[in-house]
């Protein structure tokens, strides 16, 4: 913050006069703009990705490998989309990765017919997204009562449900794969509109409200109010409780609706779905510009993150690269745009 000097006794600015209220003002602006700059910054990266990919295979561009970059990135991307919220005020949620996976585990086993699949036919496929998104709206739930009520830390928290969740889906399905899996749970992730995988028009749809969310209502100021000052936040009279509760459980909702997204796509839920996907999702998140210390970052930030990520994994599976290799140079490519991102001005940390 700029240091203020205060006026000599008697005197005082007219409103409106140059002073240290126009230049703190002025620098504000100047920082607006280069926030809204930055919201850009991967776009000439995934510009330049296109031309490789269309060098090494010329059906990188085609529509269906397209098609089939956006529909893989889709049920991802919720996670991204879903920690980008947390991240934004302040938390940290690792627990998104097992919710990912044990919120369709979980309608799966209920739902699936008794000796077929693994289920137990308990209730008709009809429930199965109401029995995904309730779990996902527990698991939320439980992540906040800690979190705000009981004032723990986020990370460690998170860290334990992220266990706790991981071992309920491998107990409930004995460590094997839930198959035949009910209409109502394939339809989303293997259904088209309009063309295009209904995947796909979710997760667009739901980061333009994102997008509209945080950058033009008072619920979004609210999170990177939160996320900058969580004591200033509550001087200026903003529920930080109510506003961090709804987010922990929609980041949970969201998680739950990704791995609904996956489950339908592959008609399949494995007692190992999500796992290992935070690092991705944290990766994505940080590269589009999200602080891992709150208050800074913004959703389209992270949905070019993640694009970016999956372009490239795409290229290099086009470019015949093994699958035992194609781990290692995601992992050296994230470290060297985080790098980049940071000498370029980039909110990696602060």
């Amino acid at each position: 913050m700029p240091e203020t000097t205060a006026a000599p006794a008697g005197t005082e600015r007219p409103p409106g006069a140059p002073g240290q209220a126009g230049a703190g003002s002025g620098r504000r602006s100047a920082r607006l703009r280069l926030a809204r700059l930055r919201d850009f910054a991967l776009v000439p990266a995934i510009v330049v990705i296109a031309i490789v990919g269309q060098i090494v295979n010329p059906i990188f561009l085609q529509g269906d490998n397209v098609i089939n970059i956006l529909q893989t990135m889709s049920e991802i991307s919720l996670l991204v989309l879903a920690q980008t919220l947390v991240l934004v005020a302040g938390r940290m949620d690792l627990s998104l990765e097992s919710t990912f996976g044990l919120a369709p585990g979980v309608a799966a086993w209920v739902t699936v017919a008794a000796g077929t699949g693994h289920g137990l036919g308990l209730l008709s496929g009809a429930w199965a997204i109401p029995i995904t998104l309730a779990v996902g709206v527990l698991a939320g739930s439980v992540n906040a009562l800690f979190i705000v009520r009981f004032g723990l830390n986020g990370f460690i928290v998170t860290l334990g449900m992220l266990i706790v969740l991981r071992g309920l889906l491998t107990g409930i399905s004995g460590g094997q794969t839930f198959f035949n899996l009910p209409p109502s749970m394939t339809y989303l992730g293997s259904t088209m509109w309009l063309g295009v995988p209904a995947s796909i028009w979710i997760c667009l749809l739901l980061f333009a409200a994102g997008v509209v969310l945080m950058g033009f209502t008072g619920f979004g100021r609210s999170l990177y109010a939160i996320g900058g000052n969580v004591d200033a936040a509550k001087a200026a009279g903003i529920r930080t409780d109510r506003v961090l509760w709804i987010t922990l459980i929609s980041a949970s909702l969201l998680a739950a609706l990704g791995g609904l997204l996956l489950a339908g796509r592959l008609a399949s839920v494995a007692a190992s779905q999500g796992s290992g996907a935070i690092f991705t999702v944290f990766a994505a998140a940080v590269i589009g510009g999200v602080s891992l210390n709150g208050g800074k970052g913004t959703v389209f930030g992270a949905f070019t993150g993640i694009l970016l990520l999956y372009m490239i994994q795409n290229v290099l599976t086009l470019a015949g690269v093994p699958a035992q290799w194609i781990e290692a140079l995601n992992g050296g490519i994230i470290l060297t745009a985080l790098a980049l991102s940071r000498l370029t001005g980039g909110t990696t940390q602060e």
